[in-house]
């Protein structure tokens, strides 16, 4: 439990500044991944071209691929960013 208010404002703006990391980007992703499922789902009631089904897993492949840069991204903020609350 933190007592020092000073300490949990300080707190809360990290996280809230860790959560808006890339928030744009992840959007993005989240709206190419659903395209694809889309894309996906529909080939399997609808015959559909080959080249459109591939052009769906495509898109399944790089809306991942964008989330992990997120993570990685993250993640790397995170580290050069340490919230430290040790006090001798």
């Amino acid at each position: 439990m933190i007592d020092d208010p000073e300490e949990l404002k300080r707190r809360i703006a990290y996280i809230d500044t860790l959560r808006a990391l890339h928030r744009f980007e992840r959007l993005i992703g989240l709206m190419v991944i659903m395209l694809g499922v889309g894309i996906v789902v529909l080939s399997t009631y609808t015959p559909l071209p080959k080249l459109v089904i591939l052009g769906g897993y495509s898109l399944l492949a790089a809306g991942w691929v964008v989330f992990i840069y997120v993570i990685w991204k993250r993640t790397a903020w995170r580290k050069a960013n340490p919230f430290e609350t040790w006090k001798p």
